[in-house]
């Protein structure tokens, strides 16, 4: 089994300056918002042309952001490299030859009082509305929101009663990083995920990030199916041609095959 990719820190630190500049049209991006968006772009079954995700990623802003063509260009080249990172650390191959193996390495922030405060004087939030602000909390924001714009292309909820409850857990596993430990729906989920114990953030997080890695192979079974190529049957060579020229098949278009 090949080891995952990394991103470098000059990589990170690139993905952070195009994230300062996109949250000065769109304040809820960053470069954690990102990472979890790309994140489920790259556990997907399919993934539209680079155009089409940063539509339903950011709407006009990115194209509102990076109006020169060169600045665009290498703008696109830093969210296209961290999530050739993400496909690689994906890799289904991989993570079926070991499927307990630790491969995703997200980029969340280690939050502490000193940073919401710094958050709350430069975005307008207040210290009560980021007091629920975690590890992995943007993250999952990005990921779950990714995962609403992206779905539609991917056909909607997986069929079935059995795929779509597997479904379900996996991205409940991602939604326990967003949701407020005090909230009702919080502990209905530990109650069914983590029964008789109480999961640390780190234990949450190590959760959500093996959750993604069964996503990726879930949608190996359950993706999309391509529709089948339907070709009309060849006339027979004493048939009309087709292109109504009036003579037979073999004497006109036939006549070439």
């Amino acid at each position: 089994m090949k080891p995952a990719r990394s991103s470098s820190d000059a990589e990170v630190d690139a993905l952070e300056r195009v994230a300062e500049r996109l949250a000065g049209f769109d304040s809820r991006v960053s470069s954690e918002w990102l990472d979890g968006w790309l994140t489920v772009l790259a556990s997907g079954p399919v993934r539209p042309p680079a155009d089409e995700w940063l539509a339903l990623m950011l709407d006009d802003t990115f194209d509102r952001t990076f109006a020169d063509p060169p600045d665009r260009a290498e703008a696109l080249a830093v969210l296209e490299a961290r999530l050739a990172v993400l496909l690689d650390q994906l890799d289904p191959d991989s993570l079926e030859q070991d499927p307990e193996a630790m491969r995703l390495d997200p980029i969340m922030w280690e939050w502490s009082d000193e940073q919401r405060r710094r958050m709350a004087e430069e975005s307008g939030f207040s210290l009560q509305d980021l007091a629920a602000v975690d590890t992995g909390t943007v993250w999952a924001e990005g990921f779950l929101e990714g995962l609403d714009a992206l779905l539609p292309a991917w056909g909607g909820d997986p069929a079935g009663d059995e795929a779509l409850a597997d479904f379900t857990a996996l991205v409940d596993q991602v939604g326990l990083l967003l949701l407020p430990p005090d909230d009702a729906k919080t502990r209905s989920l530990l109650a069914r995920y983590h029964p008789g114990r109480t999961p640390t953030r780190d234990d949450l997080v190590a959760q959500a990030c093996f959750a993604v890695q069964d996503l990726r192979l879930f949608w190996l079974d359950h993706g999309p199916r391509p529709e089948p190529r339907r070709v009309a049957a060849a006339p027979g060579r004493n048939d009309p041609c087709p292109c109504g020229s009036g003579r037979k098949y073999k004497k006109c278009h036939g006549a070439a095959a």
